[in-house]
């Protein structure tokens, strides 16, 4: 299943919506050079991304993991490293690692800021990041892996979503095999369909045979992310902004009784 848009219209411009969008382009061009050269990305990966074996100094300085075809990450002490659970927010690994990321942020994001405010927003949207990669380095913290990506933010975003419009409808694109279909399905059923399937494949980790050599996806983090987004969401929402976007879905209800 994939998100295209929600039946859920802003009230206004979601401009930090906007400008993190810009942000994640503007990084993956001109730092990670838009993945035309392999070795590009991963030194911006290997120096920008999350370590937790940096971060906890659970690994000797030196050790290596690779990334890639005669590419590997070296664990290091380097000062940069007490900011990469920041930075690593705005790096990605490929094309479909951004455009994912984009996609499902574009869909729910808007509607969030719209609740919140701006400045709100970006905090919540920064707090969600930095809680998720906390959650992933707690959860592994032997891990020499690079972690990047916005997902741990932006599912902070999808949790605030599902506590804030539940019964928006939600466009889903199908694909079955060669055949496609969109079909409209209400935000809680696809939010926690999304978290469950983040949940059930990051329980196996918790029993790993190798701890601190897990897979590329810091699926914890996606909990993580999740969790603080539904926990936290009340305390950034406006009330007089998510009053006026409460007003706006009875209106229109009024006129479409499936709209919400």
């Amino acid at each position: 299943m994939i998100p295209l848009s929600d039946e859920n219209p802003t009230i206004r411009t979601p401009v930090v919506t906007y400008l993190l969008l810009g942000a994640m382009a503007a990084v993956w061009v001109l730092v990670q050079g838009a993945g035309l050269d392999a070795y590009k990305v991963a030194a911006s990966v290997c120096n920008y991304g999350m370590v937790p074996a940096e971060l906890f100094h659970t690994r000797p300085i030196g050790f290596s993991v690779p990334i890639g075809r005669g590419i590997a990450c070296l664990v290091d002490n380097e000062p940069v490293n007490a900011v990469t659970p920041l930075t690593s927010m705005f790096l990605h690994g490929s094309w479909v690692h951004l455009l994912g990321n984009a996609l499902f942020f574009w869909v729910f994001g808007n509607n969030v800021e719209d609740s919140m405010g701006r400045g709100r927003f970006l905090l919540f949207y920064l707090m969600c990041g930095l809680i998720a990669a906390g959650v992933h380095g707690f959860m592994d913290p032997a891990s020499p892996v690079p972690t990047v990506g916005a997902s741990g933010a932006i599912s902070g975003v999808l949790g605030a979503y599902l506590v804030l419009y539940p019964r928006v409808r939600v466009r889903m694109l199908f694909i079955f095999i060669i055949f496609w279909k969109v079909i409209p399905i209400q935000a809680w059923l696809v939010l926690l369909w999304w978290f469950g399937w983040q949940l059930l494949s990051a329980i196996p980790q918790l029993t790993a045979l190798q701890p601190g050599i897990s897979g590329g996806v810091a699926v914890w983090a996606h909990v993580g992310g999740f969790v603080a987004g539904v926990l936290m969401v009340r305390l950034f929402v406006d009330d007089t902004l998510h009053r006026r976007r409460v007003a706006l879905g009875d209106t229109r209800a009024a006129f479409d009784p499936d709209a919400r």
